[in-house]
């Protein structure tokens, strides 16, 4: 009988004869999408720093005015309230969808039947794109509201409270699967330990469970905190910004976010495309700092 070949080992292959080819070659094959990366990525985000100092109607009439577009931007009322605004939305869809989607991933990891299709249903909103869901969302709300003799962009707090529904039925599925996956790799001898010291449910669940899901809380609040306040196609299909008041003199739309505020900002005329993108480089040094903060927060509480 023929021997069978050995499996090479671990040693084997990452032996001096196998890692040299593949370093030789490597700057070959990374450097398409190095490339590609520096022209899609790196380029226009330093172009449009560069911008944020200029008044400009295309990149090529840009003309130097120093920090007088983020002066113009942190005077305009609509984008003190638009930043407020994302804020608050942030808090409420953070701890709405997150809550939510882990008792839901919680109850079906608990041994219940057509959990898989349970599953699938509470996924699925997430397949459906922002805006068709803004659309269908308004069509919902004015036909309840109908029945007040009111309608969704009526109303500041409706369509407030609408954009959170609309964006927690969005992504609460999303989040489940995260919490599922973290929830089945708590290991089962420390379920079994605690039940045999005597935990109930509860102390179960804030002793055991909550401690060894941490990892998945950290990636869940990660992307509910980024995704609240990059917030955009939903908020223009579903309000839209409206309803508008004047304060202190100037338009401000009360569901407006901080996406689609910078948004109308460069469409109101050439003048105002400079503040924009100072708006645009606010924007993403707030978001920035928010996400790095909030994943040192929780990432300690994994380490303890």
């Amino acid at each position: 009988m023929k021997k069978r070949p050995k499996k090479a080992s671990g040693a084997s292959m990452n032996s001096p004869l196998l890692r040299r080819p593949i370093q030789r070659w490597a700057p070959l094959f990374i450097l398409p999408t190095f490339l590609c990366f520096l022209i899609g990525f790196v380029w226009p985000f330093a172009q449009g720093i560069y911008l944020s100092f200029c008044n400009f109607n295309t990149p090529r009439d840009a003309v130097w005015v120093g920090l007088g577009n983020y002066a113009k931007a942190f005077k305009d009322a609509s984008f003190v309230h638009a930043f407020w605004n994302t804020a608050e939305f942030a808090v409420v869809s953070i701890v709405l969808i997150n809550v939510v989607a882990f008792f839901i991933a919680y109850a079906l990891t608990q041994k219940m039947r057509g959990a898989n299709l349970f599953r699938t249903v509470f996924f699925m909103p997430n397949l459906i794109g922002g805006v068709v869901l803004g659309y269908i969302w308004s069509m919902i709300f004015d036909a309840i509201l109908k029945g007040y003799s009111t309608y969704l962009t009526a109303n500041a707090t409706y369509g407030f409270w609408g954009l959170v529904i609309l964006v927690a039925w969005q992504q609460i599925g999303y989040m489940m699967i995260i919490y599922i996956a973290g929830l089945q790799a708590v290991p089962g001898d420390m379920l079994e330990s605690a039940t045999i010291d005597g935990a109930n449910g509860w102390q179960t669940l804030t002793r055991v469970i909550i401690p060894n899901v941490m990892p998945s809380i950290t990636t869940c609040t990660f992307l509910t905190l980024t995704n609240s306040f990059k917030l955009f196609d939903q908020n223009m299909a579903l309000t839209g910004g409206a309803p508008s008041v004047i304060l202190n003199g100037a338009k401000v739309n009360m569901t407006e976010l901080l996406a689609l505020n910078i948004y109308s900002t460069y469409n109101i005329n050439k003048n105002w495309h400079g503040a924009a993108q100072a708006k645009a480089v606010v924007f993403f040094i707030l978001v920035a700092v928010l996400a790095l903060t909030q994943l040192a927060a929780t990432t300690s509480r994994e380490d303890n």
